[in-house]
Formats: structure tokens, C-alpha cells, sequence
């Protein structure tokens, strides 16, 4: 029998009191009202590598949740991923206190720039020694369009036209602007840069215009690890050509084995390895020594979920204002312009009509993905049943009780997992991406699209010369 490959995992986490279970703030030993501390988060950056997890997956949105009701009264009086703090500037802090940890940082292109925005995530490369993905989303609050000044977000499949725009002029700016030795910090002929070997960025398109040198020099990587979480139809085509690693639900092994061979045939089509792309799915995990006393934290953590807050969140993520509905209606398919797979993984692909009111608890039926409750040999058998059967790399671990969710899983779980040989006992060296595909190199692989802006070595280009 083949060996299995090995499972991989991040801490999913929000700079949020509430991330995706909404009202676990309130339980008693919950220590998410910190989530603006800096505390707070370097014992949990120490914690997940103590349990040498791959990365912390930081999630981020940019708005807020008013389509419940048609107003934001409950996600501001239960705190539905609000308030919510700047992401990208943790990254430096929990480096400071790890050597491993990958940071995956969801940072939405739609309000950015990518002159300034390659500059930001260069310099995260850099103070993290090569440890920082990006997770690129687009957006789908129309609450955060307004607040930038725009009538509404943009139409779905025009937000990923958008960015496929973005990436090919930070592609240029990473891969292609500084050749590899441009850098010579040469005290004794005082020379810091070769500017032969500097090249001026020219990018126009309908959303974005570049034309400048990159301001930093190239990072351990380059480009950044790429994330995306992208399931609906024109988000797999995107995902397919441009990740490395992919975010992705569906409440049962058959939606989500399907949406990984969506994925990975997508990929082929765009001339990558399939297995080029590490692909994690979501997973609420409750563990404790025997499965009753896992059962006990079930239905603690059950009694704190706030049902309204969590029908604000799952009107946010779809489009759906479910304050209209009754708790014993099935949800139906809408085409809406918010993530259109979560709404897909509900109707058209479920075996099964999945009613409102069982969406709002804590409980299989209210999850998006795996589900996992009971002993550290439950949980085991589980994760890889799921991994096994669905053709998933990992997991992102969604947050429960924190820190004590992560501490469970880093005490009781991974030393399960090892000794059944599909978890690692030590962290390879190298940068986030060279982990997560060994021995491919820190740099995108040649495969990649973004590969194809690279200059071949020279010493007599202009300084001027265009992408």
C-alpha cells in the first residue's frame, strides 16, 4: 500500500472578536476579545508552530455585513467579523517569534494599487525571510464599495477580469523589474545597485496603469506564495491558473471531491501540474480525550453560536438576505454577485435540501465543510478519511474557542497524526512555498504564469528597458 502524502495544516483566523462562528466570543474562555493585542497573537503564532502547522491563514474582509435585515444592526451587536483590524501588519510580529510559520494574509486587490501593493508584500517577504502568501481575494461587499466611493462592487466575473489584470502588472514588478544580482552592496566601489541591470515596469490596462521601477528589491521569494479561494465557475479558472494553494468548502466528501477534480483539471488545461497546487478545505475540528467529553465541548461551544449572527455572516457570504426566511425553509439557488460556490455547495450540488435554521447552528448540518468531533483517534480517522476520499492536501482550521481549540489540536491531534506517519515531526527549511513544495526552490515555479516575466540574465540592459 502506498504511503500517504503528508496532511498539511493552518490555524484559519480573523483580527476579528468573531470570525466563522459567530458569537464564540462569549464563552468564557474565549480570549478573541484580544484580537487586537498583540499578545494575543504572538502566543498563538507560538502555539501553531509549537504544533508545527504550516501557517496561520488570516482572513480579512473589507465591508460590512448589512444584507441580513438590509442593515448592519447584528453584526455590530454581535460582532459578525466586526470590528475588524489591518491584517498584513501581524506578519512581522509572530515572525519575530517563530522560525517557520508561513503567513497566508488575505488582502482584497479591488482597493489597491499594485505599484504600492507589490512594494507592501515584498517588504512582508522580506521581514518574514521568504514566509509570506497572499491570499487574493476580490471583494463581494457592496458595504465596502460605498465606503470607498464607489455605487456597488464590481460585477463578479468582472472582479476576477480585474484581477487577472492586477496580477499580470505585480507579476512584472516582482519577477521583472530587478534581475537577480541588480542588488551588489559593494562598499568598496560604492555601488548598491547595478542599474543595468534595473528594469522600468510599463503596464496599461482598462483598471490599472504602472510605469515605474520596483521600489523594493527581490524578496526571498519574489512573488509571494499565491492563495485563492475562488469554487465558483470563473473562480476556478482563476484559481487554476494562478495558485498555489487553494481555500475551498463543501459540507460532504462528494461536493468536495468534485470541486478538487474541477480544480485540478482546470489546472491541466492551463499547462500546470495538477499537483502543482496545494488545496485545503475548511474544517471546524472540537477534540478532546474521549469522545464524550468532545461531545461535552459540542454542545458547550453549541449554546454560545449566535443564530442571528450566523444567518448575517451566511447572508454576507451569499447575497441572500435569510432574515426573510423561515428556519424550516430550504435554501434556494439565487444568482448572486457574492460568492456564488457557497450558494452553489447549498442547492445544485447538495443530495439533500439544507434548511436555513440548520445553516445557524453549530452542528454538521450548519457547516460548510468537514465537521469533526471526538478523540484524538476520531479526529485522525477522520482527517484522513476526508483527505483520502476527497483528494484535499490539508486543512484550514477554522477558529472555535481560541486559544483553546488550537491548543487541542496541537496537544492531542498532531501527535496522532505522526504516529500514523502522515504529519511531519519537524519543519523543512527554506521559505513558505519551498515547504510547501520541497525541493522546488523559494521562486514561483517555471510553469507559473508569472514566471514568463522574468528577465534572462544581462549586464548590458538600459535601466528604461520595458516589460
Amino acid at each position: 500500500m502506498a504511503r500517504p502524502r503528508e496532511l498539511r495544516f493552518n490555524a484559519f483566523n480573523m483580527m476579528a472578536p468573531s470570525h466563522n462562528w459567530a458569537g464564540l466570543w462569549s464563552h468564557p474562555r474565549d480570549n478573541s476579545l484580544n484580537y487586537n493585542s498583540l499578545d494575543y497573537w504572538v502566543d498563538y503564532a507560538r502555539t501553531a508552530e509549537r504544533g508545527l502547522l504550516d501557517g496561520i491563514f488570516l482572513a480579512d474582509v473589507f465591508g460590512v455585513y448589512d444584507v441580513y435585515g438590509s442593515n448592519p444592526d447584528t453584526a455590530l451587536s454581535q460582532a459578525v467579523q466586526l470590528p475588524n483590524a489591518e491584517p498584513t501588519l501581524l506578519a512581522s510580529a509572530m515572525a519575530l517569534v517563530t522560525k517557520h510559520l508561513g503567513f497566508g494574509i488575505t488582502s482584497n486587490l479591488t482597493y489597491e494599487h499594485p505599484y504600492q501593493f507589490a512594494r507592501r508584500f515584498s517588504t512582508l517577504d522580506h521581514l518574514t525571510g521568504g514566509r509570506i502568501g497572499w491570499n487574493i481575494v476580490t471583494g463581494y461587499l457592496d458595504s465596502g464599495a460605498r465606503g470607498m466611493g464607489l455605487d456597488a462592487n464590481r460585477a463578479h466575473d468582472d472582479r476576477y477580469e480585474a484581477a487577472e489584470e492586477f496580477l499580470a502588472a505585480t507579476y512584472k514588478l516582482w519577477e521583472g523589474s530587478w534581475e537577480d544580482g541588480a542588488v551588489r552592496r559593494d562598499r568598496a566601489s560604492r555601488i548598491f545597485t547595478d542599474p543595468a541591470k534595473i528594469h522600468r515596469i510599463r503596464h496599461e490596462g482598462r483598471h490599472y496603469k504602472v510605469d515605474g521601477i520596483h521600489l523594493a528589491e527581490p524578496s526571498p521569494q519574489r512573488t509571494p506564495l499565491l492563495y485563492q479561494a475562488g469554487t465558483s465557475k470563473r473562480g476556478r479558472a482563476f484559481a487554476a491558473r494562478h495558485a498555489e494553494a487553494i481555500f475551498l468548502n463543501g459540507q460532504t466528501k462528494p461536493i468536495l471531491a468534485r470541486a478538487v477534480r474541477e480544480i485540478r483539471d482546470a489546472a491541466k488545461e492551463f499547462g500546470r501540474d495538477p499537483y502543482d497546487i496545494r488545496l485545503f478545505a475548511g474544517a471546524t475540528v472540537i477534540v478532546a480525550p474521549t469522545r464524550a467529553e468532545a461531545n461535552d465541548l459540542l454542545a458547550e461551544y453549541a449554546e454560545r453560536v449566535d443564530q442571528t449572527g450566523q444567518l448575517a455572516l451566511l447572508s454576507g457570504w451569499t447575497g441572500i438576505d435569510f432574515s426573510t426566511y423561515r428556519p424550516d425553509q430550504a435554501v434556494q439557488y439565487v444568482e448572486s454577485n457574492a460568492i456564488q460556490s457557497m450558494v452553489e455547495n447549498f442547492t445544485l450540488r447538495s443530495d439533500r435540501p439544507v434548511r436555513i435554521g440548520d445553516l445557524a447552528t453549530l452542528s454538521r448540518a450548519g457547516a460548510r465543510s468537514p465537521f469533526v468531533v471526538g478523540s484524538p483517534q476520531d479526529v485522525a480517522d477522520e482527517l484522513i478519511a476526508w483527505a483520502e476520499e476527497t483528494d484535499v492536501d490539508g486543512f484550514n482550521l477554522f477558529r472555535l474557542v481560541a486559544p483553546e481549540s488550537l491548543n487541542a489540536f496541537v496537544d492531542l491531534v498532531v501527535p496522532e497524526l505522526q504516529s500514523r506517519g502522515v504529519y511531519k515531526t519537524a519543519y523543512r527549511e527554506g521559505t513558505l512555498r519551498e515547504k510547501l513544495f520541497p525541493g522546488r526552490g523559494p521562486r514561483l515555479h517555471a510553469t507559473h504564469p508569472g514566471a514568463s516575466h522574468r528577465h534572462a540574465p544581462s549586464a548590458t540592459a538600459h535601466p528604461d528597458a520595458a516589460e
